[in-house]
């Protein structure tokens, strides 16, 4: 039998004992750096391959730890791709597939079209359990700096919405500012740098830093959203163009957008070092993952996708397969690829199995960051779905056809998509008509197999008909 004193003792022990352990257990637990660039092409870094772009920094991240070869985002889209990335679902199950806007309703397509999209959706719905507030019942701090894209525009184009912004998804600590972008310029261009090497300060960036570098009583998430590389693709700073001026060879098609863009690249480049720099310096630097990734492919006016055909808003390759590094301290492989098919929606179950937690009710699976095997051949189904076209102003004018390298904007109808192992079926829902690729022997997506192999086709596609139905996924309908 315990006695009085043993009792006390006990009680004591668990009360401060636990502590003690759950303080321990949060030197074990991550801290969480996601940085999210915007529009940036699977072929746009160096170290996947471009022949001209400088891009030292995620360079330097590589080497330190994996990149991901076979890496999707869930949408060719901005907004869709953000609601899956911190949902943890498809767009098809959110039914958020689309672009945020000013006002409800449908799109507004310059020419008659064959079908019609479902309405608009225009806030990430507040039932929705974001990574953040998953990670706020784990114990973490959590803070969002840049663009949110994930509700109605409020008061200006990109605006925060006082009741579906990030302090309203579980972001404890939200920060709205464009930075050094553009889209901070209203109209008036900043002072041209002639300097080499000088970079403009960019606020949000700054404020991303200086989190990470304050002092943190428990692990933290915080989410770096970038606005770069998307449009309008514009640069102060002369000398970096002087420099791409010089090297980009004078033959390439496009070449006047792409040196612009080029330079508009490598200042992401520089962002994202001075980053990497705060996480480095930071006392926590060796217990810290790094996660970068971007929300779609990119943008055909002003990036070369090639090899991959097709761009942002259509969902050949070029329009989804995106650039992915994980860099963690002792936990993931140093400079290795992983060609391991994995996609936007398992972001949140990683992030979650990271911190000690698990995600359950969701789409994704969590990835094995720390394994030094891959397959791109596995059983798993990914799945997409775009429902709409694009682009709403101009389809009558756009490209018919969508190719590799058009550097024009092509006409994009509703259609989905699936990849199982190396297989990649496309459904387009205006003809009920399918295309099948071999993605490990045809890359760019040149030589539809759908009538060559009848049966897998037929069978691939009743199994993306069964996943979008068991969604209740929303489907583009007859006029």
């Amino acid at each position: 039998m315990f006695h009085s004193n043993s009792l006390i003792f006990l009680a004591l022990f668990c009360l401060f004992g636990c502590c003690n352990l759950a303080s321990a257990d949060d030197v074990t637990r991550p801290n969480i750096v996601f940085i999210l660039a915007d529009d940036l092409a699977w072929s746009d870094l160096s170290c996947y391959g471009h022949r001209w772009h400088r891009t030292p920094n995620i360079d330097k991240l590589a080497e330190r730890g994996t990149r991901f070869t076979n890496a999707y985002a869930s949408a060719p889209i901005c907004s869709a791709s953000r609601a899956s990335i911190l949902t943890g679902k498809t767009t098809a199950r959110l039914g958020f597939e689309f672009v945020t806007k000013e006002k409800p309703g449908r799109q507004n397509i310059d020419v008659e079209t064959l079908l019609e999209a479902p309405p608009l959706t225009l806030n990430l719905p507040l039932a929705e359990n974001t990574i953040a507030e998953r990670l706020t019942h784990l114990g973490y701090e959590t803070a969002f700096f840049g663009k949110w894209h994930l509700n109605q525009h409020h008061n200006r184009y990109l605006g925060w919405s006082p009741t579906h912004g990030p302090q309203n998804q579980g972001f404890q600590t939200a920060v709205e500012d464009f930075g050094a972008h553009p889209y901070a310029w209203n109209r008036q261009r900043p002072e041209t740098i002639e300097e080499e090497g000088t970079f403009t300060n960019d606020s949000m960036v700054q404020h991303v830093c200086d989190f990470i570098r304050q002092e943190h009583d428990r692990p933290y998430f915080v989410m770096a959203s970038s606005f770069y590389v998307h449009t309008p693709v514009r640069t102060n700073l002369a000398w970096l163009v002087d420099h791409y001026e010089g090297t980009i060879p004078a033959d390439v098609a496009n070449r006047a957008n792409r040196v612009k863009y080029a330079a508009f690249l490598e200042t992401l480049d520089h962002h994202v070092g001075e980053i990497l720099a705060a996480v480095d310096g930071s006392k926590q630097s060796k217990n810290t993952l790094v996660l970068f990734f971007s929300d779609n492919g990119g943008h055909p006016e002003y990036t070369g996708n090639a090899p991959l055909r097709g761009s942002k808003w259509n969902l050949y390759e070029g329009g989804i397969r995106v650039p992915m590094i994980a860099y963690w301290h002792g936990n993931v492989p140093v400079n290795r690829e992983n060609a391991t098919p994995v996609i936007g929606y398992d972001l949140l179950p990683t992030l979650v199995a990271a911190a000690g937690g698990k995600a359950a009710d969701v789409d994704g699976q969590p990835i094995d960051l720390t394994s030094h095997e891959s397959s791109a051949n596995t059983e798993r189904t990914l799945l997409w779905h775009f429902p709409y076209y694009h682009p709403e102003r101009g389809y009558g004018k756009a490209l018919p056809t969508i190719g590799v390298d058009d550097f024009a904007v092509s006409k994009t109808r509703p259609q989905s998509a699936i990849r199982r192992g190396n297989d990649k079926l496309l459904w387009f829902a205006e003809e009920d008509r399918v295309e099948l690729y071999d993605l490990q022997n045809d890359l760019s997506e040149q030589q539809d197999r759908s009538s060559s192999e009848p049966e897998k086709a037929a069978t691939l596609k009743t199994v993306l008909q069964q996943m979008l139905s068991e969604q209740n996924a929303r489907l583009a309908q007859p006029r």
